[in-house]
């Protein structure tokens, strides 16, 4: 595939993506595989066709109108992982770059991140607790402390709006931009409003898990650790395969193991900082959620691209319902390369 951009195989054959709309918020996630395939085994071919993607994605920047909060996304795993691990001083201007946009879409007033555009300024989603890495490798790498600063801040207001007293998470909040007023909460990708979309409680699970390792603000592991017992509460009772929406009805059944992978990576995280008693719950439940998903889902023809099947982009998205997805793929790779010890932190 080398420098090839993925998102979802056609009759099981991935098209170029970026041919499509290089600002796309997929678009890292081959790089960031290649990158740990990089780090796992330092073969040349994995670091060539990595550095490709990432110059690719200048157009993005300079096109601008089509970026949005997932920025986190694009150049963690590009610009920020080249520079890691090989110092490339451009890469490092890409990255901060990158975060110097997702600085700029901070609403001081209402404290939060703004998602997406499309003249939705008060719109602040879970999601964006995923790109957050992006700032503080920004705020440690330049010594500014306004990228620590606007991620906490969004941090608190993501606590205060999108996760609710049983660990679930809201998929969105839309807040009054004036004032930070919370106004409503759509459905987003779930079923419905109130709902509990399942790939946005795994963005919780990791994102918050993820805030703590770079924080140590243990209200955040805390939170982490809550909603980590809620998936896996709701996974207990469909077979260890998450549900599109954790609150949805019985049928149409609707599957998204891209929220198990993402999912199982924030337990691993979590398992990092927890005492030896509580390790194993987050260590043997991320173990089950993959086996499950191997088992039932996992498709390793190398004549077919796409590992991971069964993925769900959203509820209402019939046409992007159960198929290999770039993400879902990128986390059982980063999955597998935690639990065997040689992974590249990538966040």
């Amino acid at each position: 595939m080398g420098h090839k951009i993925p998102y979802i195989p056609i009759d099981g054959t991935y098209i170029d993506y970026g041919e499509i709309d290089i600002s796309f918020w997929t678009n890292g996630f081959w790089a960031g595989m290649l990158w740990q395939l990089y780090a796992a085994t330092g073969e040349e071919k994995y670091r060539k066709s990595a550095v490709v993607v990432e110059q690719r994605l200048d157009a993005a920047m300079i096109e601008f109108n089509g970026l949005h909060h997932d920025v986190g996304f694009m150049w963690l795993h590009t610009a920020v992982a080249n520079y890691r691990l090989t110092g490339c001083e451009t890469a490092k201007l890409r990255a901060m770059h990158a975060a110097n946009l997702l600085l700029g879409r901070y609403n001081a007033s209402g404290r939060y991140i703004s998602a997406w555009n499309e003249n939705r300024p008060g719109w602040m989603i879970i999601d964006c607790m995923m790109n957050l890495p992006l700032l503080y490798w920004a705020a440690k790498e330049s010594q500014d402390p306004r990228f620590l600063h606007v991620a906490k801040n969004h941090i608190d207001t993501t606590i205060n709006y999108l996760i609710r007293p049983d660990g679930s998470a809201h998929h969105i909040a839309v807040l009054d931009p004036m004032n930070g007023e919370l106004l409503e909460h759509p459905a987003g990708q779930g079923y419905a409003s109130g709902s509990s979309w399942s790939r946005g409680q795994a963005w919780a699970v990791y994102g918050f898990a993820l805030n703590y390792h770079h924080t140590g603000d243990s209200r955040y592991l805390d939170i982490a650790k809550r909603t980590a017992h809620y998936f896996l509460a709701q996974v207990s009772q469909s077979g260890l395969i998450p549900r599109v929406d954790f609150r949805a009805p019985a049928e149409p059944e609707q599957w998204d193991t891209t929220a198990g992978v993402c999912a199982a990576c924030g337990m691993l995280e979590i398992s990092k900082h927890v005492g030896e008693y509580e390790k194993q719950l987050y260590i043997n439940g991320a173990m089950s959620i993959l086996r499950a998903i191997e088992a039932n889902y996992c498709d390793w023809n190398v004549e077919t691209d796409g590992i991971v099947g069964g993925g769900t982009v959203a509820y209402h998205r019939k046409e992007e319902t159960h198929v290999p997805i770039i993400y879902g793929d990128y986390y059982l790779l980063e999955a597998i390369t935690r639990l065997k010890d040689n992974g590249f932190f990538i966040w």
